[in-house]
């Protein structure tokens, strides 16, 4: 004669007879449905091994029935449209610049890659939309350290700033305070001048002074009344754009300190078509000469 199962007094369902420390285990099995779909996918797995790829092997990888390749698809797909394009690449390597400008074909085409490129190569520093940020130039408006049009654009972008090439663009501001240049109250003066320059002074005296020392230290580079040079890729002080920040104490730092910025040198890195891409691109962002 077969016992009679236990039932647990609270729930009323069956024991399996297993007791730990006073606690009984209830016999309660996972749905049928659970158990079918668990096997269901083990079976499915191992079929996935066998017809797709799958296991990775010390130099490759199990092919699978199929050999599909998500890598040889891609491949294809990037081979398809570069045939696609080879017309108009063809054409914008053998177009100058203000050619490619001028045809609207080329002209799209430039500037659908050179959003692009953008979106790889210089979005992480001048911002997804180009309006940069402190030390980062903006790229939507008409003040350009080096110059707007398409040569300075693209002489820019080719050889950088302060990048170690030959032709990278140069030319240091000195650290007037650790140079040993100015004292701090000189440097106070002056930075009281420049914030005057763009309607933003406070202390006319002091802003006297500094206008003295400004003639003496800064003309060269900065010209009469602050307008700057972009051959020397020195900026205006007197509109309200400021690379490094405004404020007087942002004002004072960039005169005792100076500021070396570095923008990396994309000949060499990206292929003369995208470079041409990348400039009219640049350009045409609202800001080009």
């Amino acid at each position: 004669m077969s016992e009679t199962p236990e039932r647990d007094a609270h729930s009323g369902v069956e024991t399996t007879g297993h007791e730990w420390d006073g606690i009984k285990e209830l016999n309660m099995p996972l749905p049928r449905w659970w158990l079918w779909t668990l096997y269901a996918t083990v079976i499915w797995a191992v079929g996935y091994w066998i017809v797709m790829p799958a296991w990775p092997l010390v130099s490759s990888y199990t092919q699978g029935l199929l050999g599909h390749s998500e890598r040889a698809r891609v491949a294809e797909e990037i081979s398809q449209a570069r045939a696609a394009q080879a017309g108009l690449r063809e054409r914008i390597a053998g177009s100058d610049l203000a050619a490619v400008r001028a045809d609207q074909d080329l002209l799209a085409f430039a500037i659908a890659g050179g959003r692009s490129a953008f979106a790889v190569n210089c979005s992480q520093c001048h911002g997804r939309g180009a309006a940069g940020s402190p030390g980062y130039p903006n790229l939507n408006d008409d003040e350009w350290l080096w110059g707007g049009s398409l040569e300075e654009i693209d002489a820019t972008i080719r050889y950088g700033v302060r990048a170690g090439h030959e032709q990278s663009r140069a030319n240091d501001m000195p650290a007037f305070l650790s140079d040993g240049l100015l004292s701090r109250p000189q440097i106070a003066d002056l930075a009281e001048h420049v914030l005057s320059l763009s309607g933003r002074g406070e202390e006319p005296a002091r802003a006297a002074r500094g206008a003295a020392l400004f003639a003496e230290q800064c003309v060269a580079c900065h010209k009469e009344g602050g307008t700057g040079d972009p051959e020397l890729g020195a900026p205006s002080l007197a509109d309200q754009i400021w690379l490094y920040g405004g404020e007087r104490a942002d004002v004072e730092r960039s005169i005792a300190f100076g500021r070396m910025g570095v923008m990396p040198a994309w000949e060499g890195r990206l292929d003369p078509v995208t470079l041409k891409q990348l400039t009219v691109y640049v350009h045409s962002l609202g800001g080009g000469e």
